[in-house]
């Protein structure tokens, strides 16, 4: 028996052996292919942004040749109309180089002689030489305008030219030449230690990161194509033909110190050059390698762990017995968990429902502070009306029926004012708006509400002076809201300013941007920085008991946020208190803003 369980141990561990072995294949491939894959996204983005840097630096000597063309300096030098323009287009031209950062530009005739140039005074000038072999003059010529990367044959310094035409009333007159310095970027490619070149539309490789790279051609040169360069002398004294290609025909890779490197590339428009980058596999085949190695190594490791588990399964026969009693127990507790459990889901239940429950109080809390806000509101229209009704009583001791009939007249007003204002009130309470905000007169609105407040005032001898501005622009509010709020504030000034012994209330409006300012000033006693913090605190008042609930300000506060206006307070400059009431002009189609 012993023996025959060693014999499966020797054969299922050549099994697992073999496994292993497949598996760690399989996840080398897998994780190559995904290296792979990752490689080459690296390389569409970094090939897309090198795009963008290349483009950038070009652009922005793009249309230069053209814009010096236009100049009447140029024209004059071609056809030779004025005196000393030769002096003068040199030193325009050397303006331009020195301003937009171009390496160099020159003029040329018809027949490809230089006439001016920037480095006209400077050794190695390029005036006099003729460059009528280069391509950017001969497209310049046939086209318009020219583009083309090479040598200096004059500096021995490569760059890209930048060609135009200059015309004239008969016909060409010449063309301008911009040379453009690349080198910073090549240099920034050599900093970051990027595999990055740019190669022209033979193959040559003109700019690079890589100096052992440059002037390489890409891939091999046709015969035709190094007849080109040799012709046009793109790169002077240096023999490019002879140089080995860097990219072995019909392959994406080459064999660099750094070990494999892949290539990736993408054209540079309208030039027609090729921009390419590469990045090492060597990190790929090492990650491959890496990830094959672990996965292997946890397949033997579980493997191992299996086989020691499956040899110890007859010894965890013999304790089936214990296990039985031991499961037993383990059952009673379970039973003993699951009671447990249910208690504890009961109890969650109830808590569930007493939190409802406290939810549902607060609600009818916040109904009780509203209701409250409603006989406060009312209260000043029926102190009002009883104001009226006395007056109506005088007037009838007098006999004065005209006056009587004014009086009953206006107790009518307040009483339908008194029913408007529950309906607002009503509304405000349950958050929802009976109407859209109108276009309201503000001069109309401060006039009604001193009408209500002026027996208040006379009693207590404040002289209020109305000194709002009639043909203000409309604002967007309700008209009986607003007089409420402002005979909340009237109201409030009065009593400061009674109870401080000066007796005088002042109201101006004006314009400030697309608002309307409301300004009452009083001479009370003004308003300690500490109230100055609660005023708008429900319930807070600095009356007596029974003289004020503590709601005017923060239910008119809410009326003018909901019209997208406010409400605020700041010590006068010859002290009492100054009120700001904001409101905005009306704009037709104005949704009312919620609190």
């Amino acid at each position: 028996m012993k023996s025959l369980v060693i014999k499966r141990v020797h054969l299922a561990a050549a099994g697992i052996l073999a496994v292993a072995g497949l598996l760690s294949v399989a996840v080398w491939w897998a994780a190559l292919e995904g290296g792979k894959a990752r490689v080459a996204a690296q390389l569409q983005d970094r090939l897309t942004i090198t795009l963008r840097s290349v483009e950038s630096e070009v652009e922005r000597f793009r249309y230069l040749a053209g814009v010096v063309g236009e100049d009447a300096r140029i024209a004059a030098m071609l056809t030779g109309s004025e005196a000393e323009t030769e002096r003068r287009t040199n030193l325009y031209l050397q303006s331009v180089r020195e301003r937009s950062g171009a390496d160099e530009v020159y003029l040329l005739d018809l027949s490809g002689t230089t006439l001016a140039a920037s480095n006209w005074d400077e050794p190695g000038s390029f005036v006099g030489i003729n460059y009528s072999f280069r391509p950017y003059f001969s497209d310049a010529i046939a086209s318009g305008e020219g583009r083309y990367y090479a040598v200096g044959v004059t500096t021995g310094k490569p760059g890209y030219f930048l060609s135009a035409l200059v015309e004239g009333s008969a016909g060409p007159l010449g063309v301008v030449v911009v040379k453009v310095d690349m080198s910073p970027l090549e240099a920034a490619w050599m900093q970051t230690a990027e595999l990055t070149g740019l190669a022209d539309q033979a193959g040559i490789i003109f700019l690079t990161g890589r100096p052992d790279w440059k002037y390489r051609p890409l891939r091999a040169l046709s015969p035709e194509g190094a007849a080109a360069i040799i012709a046009e002398r793109r790169y002077d004294n240096i023999d490019v033909t002879q140089l080995d290609p860097l990219v072995p025909a019909d392959t994406p890779a080459i064999e660099t110190a750094e070990g494999q490197v892949v290539l990736g590339n993408a054209a540079v428009e309208p030039d027609g050059w090729q921009l390419f980058t590469g990045l090492p596999m060597q990190p790929v085949h090492d990650e491959a390698r890496l990830v094959a190695g672990l996965a292997a190594m946890a397949f033997l490791l579980a493997s191992a762990v299996t086989l020691f588990f499956w040899q110890r399964r007859q010894i965890v026969r013999l304790k089936l017995e214990q296990n039985a009693v031991l499961e037993r127990r383990v059952a009673e507790r379970t039973e003993a968990l699951a009671r447990e459990i249910d208690e504890h889901k009961r109890t969650e239940v109830e808590l569930r429902h007493t939190h409802d429950s406290l939810i549902h109080a607060a609600k009818l809390a916040a109904l009780g502070r509203m209701s409250a806000a409603i006989v406060h509101e009312v209260s000043q229209p029926l102190s009002a009306l009883d104001n009226t009704l006395a007056a109506a009583g005088m007037h009838a001791e007098r006999d004065a029926k005209a006056q009587v009939s004014k009086s009953l007249a206006s107790a009518r007003d307040l009483l339908r004012r008194m029913q408007r204002t529950v309906k607002h009130l009503k509304t405000f309470s349950s958050r929802q708006d009976a109407s859209a905000p109108e276009p309201i007169d503000i001069a109309s609105v401060v006039e009604a509400a001193l009408e209500i407040v002026d027996p208040r005032a006379r009693e207590s001898a404040v002289v209020v002076s109305n000194e709002v501005p009639a043909g203000l622009p409309m604002v967007s509010g309700s008209q009986l809201r607003l007089e409420q709020v402002l005979i909340n504030l009237l109201l409030n000034a009065i009593d400061a300013t009674a109870a401080a012994g000066n007796s005088e209330i002042s109201l101006r409006a004006a314009q400030v941007a697309d608002r309307i300012e409301l300004r009452i000033a009083d001479t009370g006693g003004g308003i300690p920085d500490d109230i100055m913090r609660r005023m708008f605190e429900p319930f807070f008042t600095t009356k007596t008991t029974g003289e004020g609930l503590g709601l005017g300000l923060s239910i008119s506060r809410t009326i003018l946020e909901e019209f997208g206006g406010g409400v605020s307070f700041a010590p006068g400059a010859g002290g009492g208190t100054v009120t700001l009431v904001q409101l905005p002009l009306h704009v037709a189609g104005r949704m009312r803003v919620s609190a």
